[in-house]
C-alpha cells in the first residue's frame, strides 16, 4: 500500500447507526462499494421481510444489516490483530469488502420470495455481484471474493464471514431484537468477538466466553421462534408467495398483470442458475432493478385485479387480512385438513382449482446448535482444544425442532367459531 494510499485510507465517512453509534467506512474501495447502484439498493430491501406485521418498528434494512455486519468485522480483525494473529492490511480490506457485500444478493423481501420470483439462492447471486464489481473495479475484490469463496489460505477469515459465528449472525441478532423489541434476542456481541482466537487457521473462542456462547446460542432460537418463524409472520410471507405465484401463473396463461418492468421481467421469465451465468451483466441488470417497492406497487394494484385469487391475496397482504395459521408439534391429521377443505369450498366463492392456494401445510425446523455444520471450537487455558458439543459447561443441545403449520383464510376460522357459539 502507497503512503498516498494509506493516507487517504485515513479518512473516513461517518454512519450514526442506532444499534453501535457511530460507523466509520473509509474512503476508497469500501465506501466506492458502498455508494455503489447495487449496494444502495440494499436501502430498499427490508431485513426481515414481513415481520412488522407483528413488530411494527421492523423496518430496518438489508442496508442497514450490511454495515453493521462490517463494522463488527473491523472489531473482530482488530482483536485478532491484537492477539499477534497475522493479517495484512490487504487481508483486512479483503474480508470486510467480503461482509459489506455478503448479502448483495437478495432480492425483495429477502428470504421470502426466493423460490418463487428468483430461483436462485441468495449467495451465488452475492458471489455473481461480486465478480462483476470486481471486473468494474479493475480486480481490487480479487482477494475478497477468494475470501468469500474459502479458497483462500487463511480459513478464519471466511467464517468470520460464513460460519456458525461470524459477523453476519452477529448482527442481524443484535439488530433484529432491536428493531422488534425482542429483548430475548439481545446477544453479547461485543464479549464474544473479544474473545475470539486463531488457532492453527482456524476461528477459537477462549474458554471464558463460554456462557456468552451459549446466550448467544439460546437467543438465536428464541428469535427464530419468537420472530423470523411467528405464526403471523409466516402466514404474511406464505400468503405473499401465493400472491406472487398466482401472478406468475396468470402471465403464463395470458392474462394482463400490471407491474413495473422489474417485476414484470421475472413474472414472464423462469430464469435458473445457469441463466445467470451465462448471461451474467444482463440477468443481474434486470435483477437489481428489483425491490420491495416493487413488490408493494404490484399488490396494491392488483387489489382490484379481475381474478378473484390474486384480488383476495393482494387485499389481505394491504389491508393486513391475513390467513390463520396454526403452529403444532405433530402433523396435522388428514381428516382435520379435508374438513378445513371442505368449509373454505361452502364459505368461500373460489373454484376447486383454486383450494391448493387457499389451504396448505408445511413445516418449519430449527436447532440450537448444528453440528453437521463447522462447529464452534473452544480454546481452553491449556492450550488444548476442542468443539462446543463436547464441553460439559453449558446446557446447549443440539437437538432439531420441527413444527408444522396448517394455513387458511381467516374468514373460514371466524365463520366457524361464530356457528359453534351460537349453537
Amino acid at each position: 500500500m502507497t503512503p498516498a494510499h494509506s493516507a487517504h485510507m485515513q479518512h473516513k465517512k461517518i454512519f450514526n447507526d442506532p444499534v453501535y453509534g457511530f460507523v466509520s467506512v473509509p474512503y476508497g474501495i469500501l465506501f466506492d462499494l458502498l455508494e455503489h447502484p447495487y449496494f444502495q439498493r440494499l436501502r430498499r430491501i427490508k431485513q426481515v421481510s414481513m415481520t412488522h406485521y407483528v413488530y411494527p418498528g421492523a423496518l430496518h434494512t438489508r442496508f442497514h444489516h450490511a454495515l453493521g455486519a462490517f463494522h463488527l468485522m473491523t472489531q473482530a480483525l482488530e482483536v485478532l490483530g491484537s492477539k499477534g494473529v497475522d493479517i495484512s492490511p490487504e487481508e483486512r480490506e479483503a474480508a470486510c469488502i467480503g461482509i459489506l457485500l455478503h448479502d448483495i444478493g437478495h432480492g425483495p423481501f429477502s428470504h421470502t420470495l426466493e423460490n418463487t420470483l428468483i430461483r436462485v439462492p441468495h449467495e451465488q447471486l452475492s458471489l455473481l455481484f461480486m465478480q462483476q464489481l470486481n471486473e468494474q473495479f479493475h480486480g481490487a475484490l480479487d482477494l475478497a471474493i477468494q475470501i468469500f469463496q474459502n479458497t483462500y489460505g487463511k480459513h478464519f477469515l471466511h467464517q468470520l464471514i460464513s460460519g456458525q459465528l461470524d459477523m453476519d449472525r452477529m448482527d442481524y441478532l443484535s439488530r433484529d431484537s432491536f428493531y422488534t423489541g425482542v429483548y430475548e434476542g439481545v446477544i453479547s456481541y461485543d464479549r464474544i468477538i473479544k474473545m475470539l482466537a486463531v488457532h492453527e487457521g482456524e476461528l477459537v473462542v477462549e474458554e471464558k466466553g463460554i456462557y456468552s456462547l451459549e446466550k448467544f446460542l439460546i437467543a438465536r432460537r428464541l428469535m427464530y421462534w419468537q420472530v423470523y418463524l411467528h405464526k403471523t409472520v409466516l402466514s404474511a410471507e406464505q400468503m405473499l408467495i401465493r400472491a406472487m405465484a398466482r401472478a406468475k401463473e396468470l402471465v403464463q396463461q395470458g392474462a394482463a398483470v400490471p407491474a413495473s418492468s422489474g417485476l414484470q421481467f421475472f413474472l414472464e421469465n423462469q430464469p435458473q442458475a445457469a441463466d445467470f451465468h451465462q448471461h451474467r451483466e444482463e440477468m443481474l441488470e434486470q435483477f437489481s432493478r428489483l425491490d420491495d417497492f416493487d413488490i408493494i406497487a404490484a399488490l396494491k394494484e392488483w387489489v382490484h385485479h379481475p381474478d378473484a385469487l390474486l384480488a383476495f391475496f393482494s387485499r389481505g397482504l394491504v389491508h393486513r387480512r391475513l390467513f390463520k395459521l396454526e403452529l403444532r408439534n405433530q402433523p396435522f391429521e388428514p381428516e382435520y385438513v379435508e374438513a378445513i377443505r371442505q368449509r373454505v369450498r361452502q364459505q368461500l366463492p373460489f373454484e376447486d382449482e383454486h383450494l391448493p392456494y387457499l389451504v396448505y401445510q408445511g413445516e418449519e425446523t430449527n436447532s440450537t446448535y448444528n453440528t453437521s455444520k463447522e462447529e464452534i471450537v473452544i480454546l481452553y487455558k491449556n492450550g488444548a482444544v476442542a468443539p462446543l458439543s463436547l464441553n460439559t459447561d453449558h446446557d446447549v443441545q443440539p437437538r432439531l425442532v420441527t413444527k408444522y403449520y396448517l394455513s387458511y383464510p381467516k374468514e373460514v376460522a371466524t365463520a366457524y367459531r361464530q356457528r359453534a357459539v351460537s349453537h
